[in-house]
C-alpha cells in the first residue's frame, strides 16, 4: 500500500530543488468526501496532496490546459511539470506525447500504482451507504474503508468501485519517472470489456432503442467534452466554424457560416455529436471513465468508447497509451491488416 507520506516527500524534493515548476496532485475536497484536483508550486504546499479512492480525476487533462495557457500567454514552459498519475493518467498522458502535443521531457511523472483496489463510484457508495454520509475514504485491501458519523463502514471493493475499475487491466503506470506502489497488473476483479459483452447480449433492435433513449436524453452539456484529455482541440469539429469577422461583414455572411452539426438538443444532432466524439477518440480512450462520471443525465458513455476500443485491440492489436515510440492506431498499418471491408 502506498505511504501518502513518500508521495508528499517527492513532490516537495521536486520543488525544492527546481527540477519542476509544478506538480500537479489531489487534495481534500472541498465538498466533502471526494478529493479534488490541485496544482501545487511551492515545497511547504506537498502536505496538502492526498491518495485515497477518490482520486479518480484524470489529472491529464491539467497538463492540457496547461500547454493552453502557454500557448495563449506566448510564454515557455521552462522547467517540466510534475504530474501524480495513476495507470489510465499515464496511459492518457502516453497518447497526448504520441500525438506530440508535448514531448517526454515536458513532463515528470510521479506514478502511483492503485494495485488493483481502484477508484470508487459515489453512486455506487451512496446505494451501499442506505443514507449514511461518508466523510472520507481509505484503501482497505480488497475492502474500502468509509468514515461516516456512526462510524467506520466497511464495503468490499468489488460493490463499490467504478466500472472501469473493475475491468482495468493496467492499474500501475507502465510510464513513469518514479513509480510508487506495487504493480499488480492482472488482479481485475471483471474480464476486460465485460459490461460491454453484457449489454451486446441484447438484440441489435434492443441496443439501437436503449441507444436512442440516451441520446434523446443527452442536453448537450458537453461536459464529456470538457472533462475528456484528449479533446484539445482549440476548436471542436461540432461547433461552428469561426470566421474572420470584419466591419463589412454581413448579417448573412455571418448566418451562413459553416455548421457540421447544430447545437440544439434535439435527437439526430444529438446521435451526431456522440458518434463523432467516439469515432474522434478510436485508438486514443484510454478508458479512463471521465466522460460518463461527469456526465449529468448518466448517460453510459464508456459502453461507446469500449467499442471503438474493442476493434482495435481484436482486429489491429492496439493498445491505447502502451508505447511512447509506436505510432497511433491511424497512423499504423500492418500488411496483415484485416481489409475485407475496402475489397
Amino acid at each position: 500500500m502506498i505511504n501518502i507520506q513518500d508521495i508528499r516527500d517527492t513532490a516537495r524534493d521536486l520543488l525544492a530543488k527546481g527540477e519542476v515548476r509544478a506538480v500537479i496532485g489531489w487534495r481534500a475536497g472541498s465538498r466533502g468526501m471526494p478529493a479534488e484536483p490541485v496544482v501545487i508550486t511551492a515545497p511547504e504546499q506537498a502536505d496538502e496532496l492526498v491518495w485515497d479512492p477518490t482520486c479518480y480525476h484524470n489529472l491529464a487533462l491539467h497538463l492540457v490546459e496547461d500547454r493552453k495557457f502557454l500557448a495563449h500567454a506566448r510564454k515557455t514552459a521552462g522547467a517540466p511539470i510534475g504530474i501524480i498519475a495513476k495507470g489510465c493518467d499515464a496511459r492518457a498522458i502516453v497518447v497526448l506525447m504520441q500525438e506530440n502535443y508535448f514531448k517526454r521531457e515536458d513532463v515528470y511523472i510521479i506514478g502511483v500504482s492503485c494495485e488493483g483496489s481502484g477508484m470508487i463510484a459515489e453512486w455506487k457508495v451512496a446505494r451501499q451507504l442506505d443514507g449514511a454520509v461518508p466523510t472520507a475514504a481509505a484503501f482497505a485491501g480488497d475492502e474500502f474503508a468509509f468514515a461516516t458519523a456512526a462510524g467506520e463502514k466497511r464495503l468490499p471493493a468489488r460493490e463499490v468501485m467504478a466500472d472501469r475499475c473493475l475491468e482495468c487491466r493496467n492499474p500501475f503506470p507502465k510510464e513513469h519517472n518514479v513509480a510508487l506502489g506495487e504493480d499488480k497488473t492482472g488482479r481485475a476483479l471483471e474480464a476486460p470489456f465485460a459490461a460491454l459483452a453484457r449489454f451486446e447480449t441484447r438484440s441489435e433492435g434492443e441496443r439501437w432503442e436503449f441507444w436512442q433513449r440516451q441520446f434523446d436524453r443527452c442536453i448537450r452539456c458537453f461536459a464529456c467534452r470538457s472533462v475528456c484529455p484528449m479533446c484539445y482541440c482549440e476548436e471542436c469539429v461540432v461547433d461552428s466554424i469561426n470566421i474572420a469577422v470584419a466591419p463589412e461583414t454581413t448579417a448573412e455572411e455571418k448566418a451562413n457560416r459553416i455548421r457540421w452539426i447544430e447545437r440544439s438538443a434535439v435527437k439526430s444532432e444529438n446521435i451526431t455529436y456522440h458518434m463523432t466524439r467516439a469515432i474522434h477518440l478510436a485508438g486514443r480512450c484510454v478508458d479512463c471513465g471521465e466522460c460518463e462520471r461527469v456526465c449529468p443525465v448518466n448517460i453510459p458513455l464508456r459502453l461507446l468508447n469500449n467499442k471503438m476500443e474493442r476493434e482495435a485491440r481484436e482486429r489491429f492489436g492496439y493498445e491505447p497509451g502502451a508505447s511512447i515510440g509506436g505510432p497511433s492506431l491511424v497512423a499504423s498499418f500492418r500488411d496483415d491488416d484485416p481489409g475485407a471491408f475496402i475489397r
